[in-house]
C-alpha cells in the first residue's frame, strides 16, 4: 500500500509535524526544517532534534522528506544570488541530515533569461558545491517537476535527466514527480494513453528507480496551461479516475504521496482527501 500523507506546518517546533499528521493518520510526511521564506536560520539545537526524532519513532519512522526554500535558485545567472543559494542549499542538507530526514525536495530554479541548457549545467554544478560544503553523507536531493511558469527550470523530464546526468554525486539525486504540475505543464495524467506515456517518458529519461516521492495534487490548471494552482483530490482537471489509476499502480505501491492542497489549521480538508485517496485504492 502507498504511503499517504500531507505537507505539515512546523509551527510551535518541528515535532508538531508529526504530531499534525499523526492527527489525519497519515504515513507520510513532507515539512519545511525553517522559514522558507528567509535566507537564513538559527543552528538546531539538540533539543529540537531529539523531539523530532522521537517524534518520528513514536509515529511509526514512516516516510519524511523536506522540501527546500522557494528563495533559492542555483540556476540563477547572478553571481550573488547563486552563492546565497548555494550556501542555503547546503544548510538544508545539513539540517535534514542532523534530523535523519533521508530526502530534500528542491525546484530546480529559474534561468532567468540566460537559457535552459546553460542553468541546468550551472544546477548539476551547484548541487555538487553543495553537497561538497554540506559535509553531508547520505540524504539524497529529490528534483521536483515543475509547471513551466515563466522561466522555470524542471518542466520536462528530459531537464531534470539533464541535472542528474551532468552531476557528479548522481547516486544522491532522485526525482519527485508533482501530478499538478506535470499535468500543467503538459503531461495528460488525465488520459489512460497519456498517463501510460508520461511514466513511459520518465522511465526513458530519468529511470523509474529515480521516482522516490511524489506530490500527490489535482489542479486547477487546464492541460499545459502551465499554471501552478493545485486543487483538492477529484476536484480539479485530473479527477478522480486518474488518481485511482496512479495510486493502484504496481510500480508505485510502495511510493511516499504526499498532498500539497489547501487546509484550515483543523486539517480537515487533508483527512477528507485523504479519505478520497483510501477509497479509490480500496475500490481497485
Amino acid at each position: 500500500m502507498p504511503h499517504f500523507g500531507a505537507h505539515m506546518s512546523i509551527a510551535g517546533g518541528l515535532e508538531k509535524a508529526v504530531e499534525r499528521i499523526m492527527r489525519v493518520n497519515g504515513t507520510a510526511l513532507q515539512i519545511f526544517s525553517k522559514n522558507q521564506r528567509q535566507w537564513k536560520s538559527k543552528p538546531l539545537e539538540q533539543k529540537q532534534i531529539d523531539a523530532f526524532i522521537d517524534a518520528c519513532a513514536s509515529w511509526g519512522n514512516h516516510p519524511v522528506a523536506v522540501h527546500d526554500s522557494y528563495l533559492i535558485n542555483l540556476g540563477s545567472p547572478k553571481e550573488d544570488g547563486v552563492e546565497k543559494s548555494v550556501a542555503a542549499f547546503a544548510h538544508e542538507l545539513e539540517r535534514a541530515e542532523q534530523l535523519k530526514i533521508p530526502y530534500v525536495v528542491m525546484h530546480p530554479g529559474a534561468h532567468l533569461g540566460s537559457g535552459v541548457e546553460e542553468s541546468l549545467e550551472r544546477v548539476a554544478k551547484n548541487l555538487d558545491r553543495a553537497f561538497e560544503e554540506s559535509r553531508t553523507e547520505h540524504v539524497m536531493v529529490l528534483l521536483e517537476n515543475t509547471a513551466g511558469q515563466g522561466t522555470t527550470l524542471g518542466r520536462s523530464f528530459a531537464e531534470l535527466a539533464s541535472i542528474i546526468q551532468q552531476a557528479k554525486q548522481t547516486d544522491r539525486i532522485g526525482v519527485c514527480v508533482d501530478t499538478c504540475h506535470a499535468y500543467a505543464a503538459g503531461y495528460d495524467l488525465a488520459s489512460e494513453e497519456g498517463y501510460i506515456s508520461t511514466f513511459k517518458e520518465l522511465d526513458a529519461t530519468v529511470g523509474l528507480s529515480k521516482l522516490l516521492f511524489m506530490h500527490i495534487n489535482d489542479s486547477k490548471g487546464a492541460l499545459g496551461s502551465h499554471l501552478d494552482r493545485h486543487d483538492h483530490i477529484g476536484q480539479g482537471l485530473l479527477g478522480e479516475n486518474t488518481f485511482a489509476r496512479l495510486i493502484n499502480d504496481p510500480r508505485f505501491i510502495d511510493l511516499p504521496m504526499v498532498l500539497e492542497t489547501p487546509k484550515g489549521e483543523d486539517l480537515s480538508e487533508d483527512i477528507k482527501n485523504l479519505e478520497v485517496l483510501y477509497n479509490l485504492l480500496i475500490k481497485q
